[in-house]
């Protein structure tokens, strides 16, 4: 499977954008993982949206089948995990929320703020 980035580097991904985050580009990241985020996100977000040409991009930087697959399953599952948590109210333990420290919490609870009190991470 594909992983995003360089060491060291960081991106956001908000789930309220149409296209590559400016941190995505700014953080240095080669077009082929923006790409790669982008259909990761068209497929969290609108998956019915998803047509021939965002396969074809990602072909046209050398992914396979297989790779374009695992793209569309890694997001799909993140989105149905995340969805059923929601919907049933789930929310983070302090233990996990804490480990993440505030600045990775808030870029994974995209709108939906961890519920306790956040303590620096020692």
């Amino acid at each position: 499977m594909k992983t995003f980035g360089a060491p060291g580097k960081v991106a956001t991904v908000s789930s309220r954008r149409s296209r590559p985050s400016a941190s995505a580009i700014s953080a240095g990241l080669p077009p082929v993982d923006v790409a790669i985020m982008d259909l990761a996100e068209k497929v969290a977000l609108h998956a019915y949206k998803v047509t021939e040409d965002d396969v074809e991009r990602l072909r046209g930087f050398g992914l396979g089948d297989a790779e374009i697959f695992d793209v569309v399953l890694a997001a799909a599952a993140r989105a149905f995990f995340s969805k059923s948590l929601d919907s049933m109210g789930a929310e983070a333990d302090e233990a996990y929320a804490t480990t993440l420290g505030p600045g990775v919490a808030a870029e994974l609870a995209v709108g939906r703020p961890f519920p306790i009190t956040m303590r620096p991470v020692e």
